[in-house]
């Protein structure tokens, strides 16, 4: 098990998408895998097309939420199913590289890290290329705090030196809020620079809606990590400062 990768992968109505998921994860070159689904009340035919993939690979396990409650209480029952040591998490509309686990488990155990994270490209929903972000190699709490440089789709962290992580109860910009709790506890990590993932950026996301933006980013500050009204303003401003600067998508 010292190897085991666990892949959470929460769905909902993720027919179009889940099956070139699905595929991407079984062209892994490290094989050692286990992918958790679990879905959170699609009504498309998500459920059934993952089914069928469970049928001829053993390694998937499919999880049923009896209510819809959000992308982070999905992956949360991934995570408390897993039995590997390594924690990964892909989205129904993300896609990865085939050697990703492969060099990111090889990274993080050459450079003795507990939680790391690469590039990743960005597609529109017609698969075109759009951009690649790059995140810088080393990455402390303090930058992680005025930018999130981490896409969800590569972060990888161990268990057996972290334990076993868990998203807060907030419906966006819970992956955010766990990766600065993991950086206040280990200060600083580092990560790969090949993009090693792909990101579907799709109408109606956070970078999409500067409303959503602002919002989200406040509670991240102020229920997330606890500041108070003040500080969280000055923290959203600074962050703020660096969308506008950067013309980029936050992750």
């Amino acid at each position: 098990m010292d190897n085991l990768v666990s892949i959470i992968t929460p769905t909902y109505n993720s027919a179009e998408y889940v099956s070139e998921t699905i595929k991407s994860i079984q062209a892994q070159t490290h094989g050692f895998w286990e992918l958790l689904i679990t879905d959170d009340c699609s009504t498309d035919q998500t459920i059934d097309i993952i089914k069928l993939f469970q049928k001829e690979d053993k390694r998937i396990k499919l999880f049923l939420l009896d209510k819809n409650q959000g992308t982070g209480v999905a992956r949360n029952n991934s995570i408390k199913e897993a039995n590997g040591r390594y924690i990964a998490f892909c989205d129904s509309d993300d896609l990865w590289k085939q050697d990703k686990l492969a060099k990111q488990i090889k990274f993080m155990k050459e450079k003795q890290v507990f939680f790391t994270y690469c590039s990743y490209d960005i597609i529109n929903e017609k698969g075109e290329y759009t951009k690649t972000i790059i995140p810088p190699p080393v990455i402390t709490y303090k930058d992680l705090l005025s930018w999130c440089w981490v896409g969800c789709l590569t972060v990888i962290y161990d268990t057996k030196m972290l334990g076993k992580k868990y998203f807060p109860k907030i419906r966006k910009r819970q992956d955010y809020i766990l990766w600065l709790q993991i950086l206040k506890e280990i200060n600083q990590t580092k990560g790969i620079l090949e993009p090693l993932a792909t990101y579907t950026k799709r109408p109606g996301s956070i970078s999409s809606n500067k409303f959503g933006l602002v919002k989200y980013n406040y509670l991240v500050y102020r229920k997330g990590l606890g500041y108070n009204s003040i500080k969280s303003i000055v923290l959203l401003a600074r962050y703020l400062y660096k969308y506008i600067a950067k013309k980029t998508v936050i992750s």
